[in-house]
């Protein structure tokens, strides 16, 4: 098994890629060790020191590491947790753990067609080109013109994830969505 990988916007996450499906659909962010347990592989990442978060897309684990950890000191011990896990057949959710695939938060009212139009452009313009960074931004909800998402992977703590808000994806929604004033992260829960 080769695992390539490539580096992200964010000088502290690294993207691999075994050559194998990660998850079948949707994604899957692991901020912390706490909340591993629903994944044998988040587990196995998270038992390796230094690192601090771990990300799944469909065809990547996104890793992102402490700030006090040199990725030629973990990289190694990474590569070697991903492919022991995926040698030894174990799944990489346990039972149905898979978050939803769009991580949408539901909304009804008034502005539900907004919304709609939002989620288009989100599904269709920008998760793709973050997906390519290692990362995943979803909605998490619309109010008073104010459009806020939620950062994942390689996008949550990046550097430039703030211009990617303001300067792309803000100017996109306005452009298309003339009711978008502004677009802000959330933390994560």
């Amino acid at each position: 098994m080769f695992i390539q990988t490539e580096s992200t916007p964010n000088p502290a996450t690294l993207k691999f890629l075994p050559g194998q499906t990660v998850l079948d659909a949707g994604t899957a962010d692991f901020p912390s060790a706490e909340g591993a347990a629903a994944s044998p592989l988040a587990t196995r990442l998270f038992d390796v020191s230094g690192v601090r978060g771990v990300f799944f897309g469909n065809d990547f684990v996104t890793v992102t590491k402490a700030e006090d950890t040199d990725w030629d000191h973990v990289k190694p011990a990474i590569l070697g947790a991903i492919m022991e896990h995926f040698q030894s057949g174990q799944p990489v959710m346990a039972d149905d753990a898979v978050q939803a695939g769009s991580g949408h938060a539901e909304h009804s009212g008034e502005d539900s067609e907004i919304v709609g139009q939002i989620k288009e452009l989100l599904d269709t313009r920008v998760r793709p080109a973050v997906a390519q960074d290692g990362g995943d931004i979803t909605f998490h909800g619309f109010e008073r013109g104010v459009v806020y998402l939620n950062m994942q992977g390689a996008c949550a703590g990046c550097p430039s994830s703030t211009l990617t808000l303001k300067m792309g994806i803000e100017n996109l929604l306005r452009h298309y969505i003339p009711e978008v004033t502004e677009v802000r992260p959330v933390g994560v829960a």
